[in-house]
């Protein structure tokens, strides 16, 4: 396992980007711009950063500016002093970013915490939203009891205590969300940026968010199917995911009104599992862009 305090240098044949960086009022952001076209903003969940993306950033940016940041103290991006890397405050971050890049017609994918944090953003400047994509995520109150359970076991001191000393959100929980084994390489580019105890709080935060966000989940629920109703979705899910069951998609569907299926044979991290499949309905969703009611396809 890394431990070192030496800033971590993705490896260039991994994540083949240019770093970019945005002053927000926290502090540095750390992101990624590829390709020309249309903008995708892509929003990755817990514990994980723009690496993530990879797989599908490298397809999509031959016909679509592919745009993947990390939120404060997540990947590349600085750990800013008095931060409190709530939910919130990744989504305000957010909201500053597309607005300081002055992204319009503006695609959002979220997965996992992203999903909320994209809602968010998206209630706060609908006006720059073309569409949606949410995968293996969620934007209302935890009303699951098995992410109730996943939540208050992994906010207690114990298990706290193991994501801060032992890393354990990456070398135990992602190997069993994923349907395909993590190459080494692949494991390292998730511990490079958590190689120290210090950096491990924005990652044991999530946990508790999902027990202490519940009034900020309620009030993106209530807002959604008013202000982003309308707003073409595609649903990109994998369908072995224990955590996120295919059935909360009837969520989705009962509040947007346009909404495209791929569904995945992958578990959780459903990039990791199928980023050519992902990509691809990506491009076919923006391309050939779904009218008329739900699509169950």
């Amino acid at each position: 396992m890394m431990s070192s305090d030496a800033p971590f240098v993705p490896d260039r044949t991994l994540f083949p980007f240019e770093s970019r960086w945005f002053q927000s009022s926290v502090g540095q952001i750390h992101y990624i711009d590829e390709g020309v076209g249309a903008p995708i903003l892509f929003l990755h969940g817990n514990p994980t950063w723009s690496f993530l993306y990879r797989g599908i950033v490298i397809r999509l940016k031959k016909h679509f500016r592919c745009i993947a940041l990390d939120y404060p103290g997540f990947g590349l991006s600085p750990h800013p002093p008095g931060y409190g890397y709530t939910a919130a405050e990744h989504a305000d971050v957010v909201t500053e970013f597309i607005r300081g890049l002055a992204l319009d017609e503006l695609t959002l994918m979220g997965q996992d915490w992203g999903g909320p944090i994209a809602m968010r953003a998206a209630l706060d400047v609908p006006d720059r939203i073309r569409s949606l994509v949410m995968g293996n995520t969620w934007y209302w109150p935890v009303d699951s009891l098995l992410m109730q359970g996943f939540g208050r076991g992994l906010s207690t001191a114990f298990l706290q205590g193991q994501i801060f000393k032992k890393n354990f959100f990456v070398e135990r929980i992602m190997p069993l969300a994923v349907k395909h084994k993590l190459a080494p390489a692949v494991m390292d580019h998730y511990r490079g940026p958590l190689g120290t105890i210090d950096s491990r709080a924005g990652v044991a935060e999530f946990p508790k968010e999902l027990v202490q966000a519940n009034h900020w989940l309620a009030a993106i629920a209530d807002a959604v199917p008013a202000v982003l109703g309308g707003v073409p979705l595609l649903l990109t899910w994998g369908l072995s995911d224990p955590l996120f069951s295919s059935r909360m998609m009837d969520r989705f569907k009962a509040d947007f009104r346009t909404v495209r299926i791929a569904r995945l044979d992958a578990k959780h991290y459903i990039q990791e599992d199928a980023p050519a499949k992902i990509a691809k309905a990506i491009e076919g969703f923006l391309t050939r862009p779904s009218i008329g009611p739900t699509d169950n396809g």
